[in-house]
């Protein structure tokens, strides 16, 4: 820590303020910072331990989480520092509150232990509201570094998630409709593909289990730590690995959904097979002039000659006269089944 938690106290009875504050890096300090240097694509550089400023509600009663002042300006050594992601079109005549999270201002840190550094925080002072800032130094973790110290936790055991799904399912004497069984989904409801690390908060009330990696990957690049499915706080501290969902997964590997029982017990739920359609050949027309009046009849084929196709002549009287030509015929093909068809079938005319 360079600047323990520092309030920002008004100055005066003006509406904008400023506050300065100076710190120095020891050598060590420096080295540190140096070494972890990470050159990205564009020329851009970063390092993996940084200088970090938090800004936060002076209130002590419980923990806060980064919280800007309206109008906020930093400045680093002389430099204005850019704030994240971007300032929100002013709605009724109020300034709109930017997401507050860790700002980074290594790249504007003097990395010299001779040379202290200045940092000026000028804000628009509020009624009732009061906020504190300090300085960190910090090492930033990878998601796959967050991955493996989660792994490391251990997985939860598969006891808790069944009592759980138990108090979901027991009968409430105050309802009428009881629930017998509970549906969830084996699909991550961030990447909409199954899940291979079933991850969810303990502060969570839902079965419903996300992809741990997936979700820390995504907090990475930028760190809500919001539930992806019942959009409250998930923080890493809070996350645990599902130890029943694990079971499940390695059990079906075949299924997208499963369902929850009264007694804890669960069943893979798989589509419905569709009914096998069989394929017909329509019935050939060898040469026709006029309309069939009675209905084709077909004689099915017996077992020792499936192969064989009967044909069938059906010959339509003629109501004409006998000097005339002789009346049109059609012919009535039956298609016998190959082997493989499990079912019999024929052809319509």
């Amino acid at each position: 820590i360079y600047i323990r938690m520092t309030s920002l106290i008004q100055s005066s009875i003006q509406r904008f303020q400023e506050k300065f504050f100076i710190f120095a890096l020891t050598p060590q300090q420096v080295r540190e910072i140096c070494i972890s240097r990470d050159f990205l694509p564009g020329g851009r550089r970063d390092y993996t331990v940084q200088v970090q400023l938090r800004l936060c509600l002076a209130e002590t009663s419980c923990p806060q989480e980064d919280n800007y002042p309206n109008s906020l300006c930093i400045k680093v050594n002389g430099k204005l520092f850019p704030l994240p992601g971007y300032a929100p079109p002013p709605k009724n005549g109020i300034e709109q509150k930017r997401p507050g999270r860790p700002l980074n201002i290594t790249s504007l840190v003097r990395l010299s232990s001779a040379v202290p550094n200045q940092i000026s925080i000028s804000w628009a002072s509020e009624i009732g509201k009061n906020y504190s800032m300090s300085v960190y130094l910090v090492r930033q973790l990878t998601s796959a570094m967050l991955l493996q110290r989660l792994k490391m936790k251990g997985i939860r055991n598969p006891d808790h998630s069944r009592a759980l799904i138990k108090e979901k399912l027991t009968a409430d004497p105050d309802s009428e409709i009881a629930t017998t069984s509970l549906r969830v989904s084996l699909m991550c409801p961030l990447g909409k593909m199954r899940l291979t690390i079933p991850c969810r908060a303990v502060t969570c009330t839902h079965l419903q289990c996300f992809d741990a990696a997936l979700y820390l990957q995504m907090n990475e690049k930028k760190p809500t730590w919001i539930c992806p499915v019942c959009d409250k706080k998930a923080a890493y501290e809070s996350l645990i690995l599902d130890g029943l969902f694990m079971e499940i997964l390695n059990d079906c590997s075949d299924v997208d959904e499963i369902k929850f029982q009264e007694d804890g017990s669960w069943c893979p739920m798989r589509p419905k097979k569709e009914a096998m359609k069989v394929s017909s050949q329509p019935c050939t027309k060898i040469e026709s002039s006029s309309v069939l009046s009675k209905p084709c009849s077909v004689t099915v084929a017996s077992e020792a000659s499936k192969k064989k196709v009967d044909v069938i002549d059906l010959t339509i009287e003629s109501s004409s006269d006998e000097e005339e030509d002789p009346p049109a015929k059609r012919k009535c093909i039956f298609m016998s089944e190959t082997q493989s068809s499990p079912t019999k079938g024929f052809v319509n005319l």
